[in-house]
């Protein structure tokens, strides 16, 4: 499938993957349609921080997954839709586990039902390494047992078991994305790189909380590589597949890595209100990602240290957007 001129829609497009995605969109010649969530302030998000030529192309609906009229008078329209909007903050599932449920799995069954209706093209849907919970062999692969270690990660199994069930029930072209943890310019300090190097470029002291568990991070431009892989190729549909670096890292050692970068000291203090629950948290994720190189031709090109640079350096120009003296969940 070639995305020039085709009618594509973005859900969750004013979030950090989101709008790097609807960025390259444009640039690909597509017709985007983003669908962001709706709030009194007009706020687009990080749609918002795309270059003016960028911004002039899109047409930007607000709306909510959970409102199905909402969802259908986006879906009607178009041939190809990337399901990205989530709610995704794992600390925040802890206080609202029924918001995560309620965007998470009925946004979801939203899309893939209006997606049936009206015969659309291709659906990706976006899953998350969070479903596999702590590692029970590594690397981890497609075959994983899933894990609702958290009321986020719960919830994105059953989003993702609704999208495996409409794809064997009603054929429906949908194929599952599963990135692990993305990085670059423009995420928020809900996650952890922005929150390690927002806090170091302004204190020799950071606050984590556990620092010996293990991720695999890929840069933004590659996962939105995978993104536009998945809807051009042939062979993803009705295919789940892990999109990350086949490379693990301690958040300690994260720290040291970036500390080297920055050229400056760094002290890891311990803040209890940033550790998940016992039983909630992944200590271990690390991607098999030989079935995206079989599937979609794809791996990652920017190693972490490259990946790190970039990163520090747009939070260094942008750091009135991180509120370094407060947790944000």
């Amino acid at each position: 499938m070639d995305l020039k001129e085709k009618r594509v829609l973005v859900t969750g497009a004013g979030g950090f993957i989101g709008s790097h995605l609807v960025e390259t969109l444009v640039q690909l010649g597509a017709d985007v349609t983003s669908f962001v969530r709706y709030n009194s302030r007009s706020d687009f998000g990080f749609l918002e921080m795309l270059p003016n030529e960028i911004q002039n192309d899109l047409k930007i609906i607000q709306g909510d997954l959970r409102d199905c009229d909402a969802v259908r008078a986006c879906v009607k329209d178009v041939d190809v839709v990337f399901h990205l909007g989530a709610l995704i903050a794992i600390p925040y599932s802890y206080l609202r586990p029924r918001e995560a449920v309620e965007t998470n799995i009925i946004g979801t069954l939203n899309i893939l039902t209006a997606a049936v209706e009206f015969g659309t093209e291709k659906i990706i849907h976006t899953s998350t390494s969070e479903v596999y919970g702590t590692a029970k062999y590594v690397p981890i692969d497609e075959k994983h047992p899933l894990q609702g270690q958290s009321p986020y990660s719960a919830s994105k199994i059953g989003a993702d078991k609704l999208a495996e069930s409409f794809y064997s029930s009603y054929e429906l072209p949908v194929a599952t994305i599963r990135p692990f943890n993305t990085y670059g310019p423009r995420q928020s300090a809900r996650a952890i790189i922005p929150t390690i190097i927002s806090q170091a470029l302004t204190n020799q002291k950071i606050k984590l909380g556990t620092t010996t568990t293990t991720r695999d991070f890929t840069f933004v431009e590659d996962t939105v590589r995978a993104f536009i892989c998945t809807a051009t190729s042939g062979k993803s549909i009705g295919e789940v597949i892990n999109i990350g670096s086949n490379f693990e890292i301690s958040i300690k050692e994260l720290v040291k890595k970036i500390a080297s970068l920055i050229d400056r000291p760094i002290e890891i203090m311990l803040d209890e209100e940033r550790t998940r629950p016992d039983k909630s948290e992944v200590d271990q994720l690390w991607v098999d990602n030989r079935k995206a190189k079989e599937v979609l031709d794809w791996e990652p090109k920017i190693n972490l240290d490259e990946g790190l640079e970039k990163t520090i350096s747009w939070i260094q120009e942008h750091s009135s957007m991180y509120k370094t003296d407060r947790y944000i969940i």
